[in-house]
């Protein structure tokens, strides 16, 4: 199939209630990119917004710790979302083959991670579904954050709860904020990176539960277990940091600059904590910004290192959009666990991963609004573009809503074969 007389659809990559993701070609660059379209079975006002919020934030986005989108439309009564596609696995295929990874094997993708939100932060950027599913490892070590599905900007205050009461999210990984329904910005990404990195060191969540409820719960009251206790060669610094990560209150976490920043640096192994912000980042603002951090080490010859490359060479490509399948837990403002898809677990054996997302309003409209964003972003082919905004004027764009409408533009890139890894939340 090609659509929009461009994007030749090869092979599907994952599929789900809420559409299915494809490595296509396209046609007019030469190179393989990753497209997700909207099920025709849900075409539905909620999902069309979902998938179309999906565009908007990631659009807005130009960073390498977060994942490309090139092109969004409509074609045949769908909706289209067309991304980069990555060469590599998600972190969740890594932790279920490994356990328990090395500590600097840790801080080099949590570093990568904080990086990615420290740009989406700075944007206004909420990512509400940070979890080991969404974390994407290309081949050459980047780590890149997919999965905007269930993104919202920080200054929209119902973000965190749908319009039946239910919060949207995974539930391992949900800050307390959001377990409460309340209102929530850039300290609940940050608490799920405290979350990720108590996983990557002990082979699980800091909390776990017979129910969802049960864990939200946990989330909300109870103290992790020192992450020292069943991992004592990690570092004292590193377990504080993860602490002050996990902190009830959103303001005594680090921001994602301060922990990006921080672990770049030996301080993690003997120095202190960054020391928490007392408030949230603010869009714009000198201390959001971040420079792209370089990629981790290449495993060493000899060692776990070197039998991770070798188990994980395998694994394909990981589409780097969120597959709009398998979707996140949602919960109702009571506790009580709304219906919802399960998730499987990552299989220990490498193989297809595709990350997840879903689906966001009417396909036309929707394609003409969030266009002019992607066409922003865009890197330069044979046309000249426009210089890009300074970030404040972006910002200011992010709060007043998406830009004017045009027609939908293109360029993707190239990819390989797709792998499938869990996926987020509805």
């Amino acid at each position: 199939m090609l659509i929009a007389d461009r994007y030749r659809l090869e092979e599907v990559l994952g599929s789900g209630g809420m559409g299915e993701v494809w490595r296509a070609l396209d046609e007019l660059l030469g190179r393989s990119v990753a497209v997700k379209l909207l099920s025709v079975h849900n075409n539905d006002e909620a999902a069309v917004a979902r998938f179309t919020m999906e565009a908007q934030t990631a659009a807005r986005l130009s960073h390498p710790n977060t994942v490309a989108v090139y092109d969004f439309g409509a074609f045949d009564g769908r909706l289209y979302l067309v991304m980069e596609l990555v060469e590599g696995y998600s972190l969740a295929t890594e932790i279920a083959a490994f356990h328990r990874l090395d500590p600097q094997r840790v801080v080099d993708l949590a570093a990568q991670a904080a990086a990615g939100l420290a740009a989406a932060h700075q944007q206004g950027i909420v990512h509400r579904d940070i979890k080991p599913a969404n974390l994407l490892l290309s081949s050459d070590g980047v780590v890149k954050i997919g999965d905007f599905g269930i993104a919202r900007f920080a200054h929209d205050a119902t973000a965190g709860v749908t319009s039946t009461g239910q919060i949207i999210g995974t539930s391992s990984y949900l800050s307390p904020e959001r377990a409460l329904g309340r209102p929530s910005g850039p300290p609940a990404d940050m608490y799920a990176v405290g979350c990720v990195m108590y996983e990557m060191l002990t082979g699980r969540p800091p909390f776990r539960a017979d129910t969802a409820a049960a864990v939200l719960y946990q989330h909300v009251e109870a103290a992790p277990t020192d992450i020292r206790q069943p991992r004592p060669d990690v570092p004292e610094p590193l377990s504080a940091l993860i602490r002050h990560l996990l902190a009830k209150d959103p303001q005594a976490r680090p921001t994602a600059p301060q922990v990006a920043a921080w672990l770049a640096t030996p301080a993690w192994q003997t120095g202190q904590p960054p020391a928490p912000s007392g408030r949230s980042e603010e869009p714009d603002s000198a201390e959001g910004a971040t420079r792209p951090l370089p990629p981790p080490a290449s495993p060493r010859a000899t060692g776990p290192l070197r039998r991770r490359r070798h188990l994980l060479a395998g694994v394909g490509v990981a589409a780097a959009t969120a597959a709009a399948f398998g979707l996140s837990t949602a919960f109702d403002s009571t506790g009580t666990l709304a219906p919802q898809q399960s998730t499987a677990p990552p299989n220990p054996t490498p193989t297809k991963t595709v990350a997840t997302a879903a689906a966001t309003s009417p396909p036309a409209r929707a394609a003409r609004a969030v266009q002019p964003a992607i066409d922003h972003n865009r890197k330069p082919t044979a046309k000249k573009t426009q210089p890009a905004p300074a970030p404040h004027a972006r910002a200011k764009k992010a709060a007043a809503g998406p830009p004017p409408a045009k027609k939908a533009a293109a360029g993707p890139p190239p990819a390989k074969k797709a792998a499938a890894g869990p996926p987020p939340a509805s």
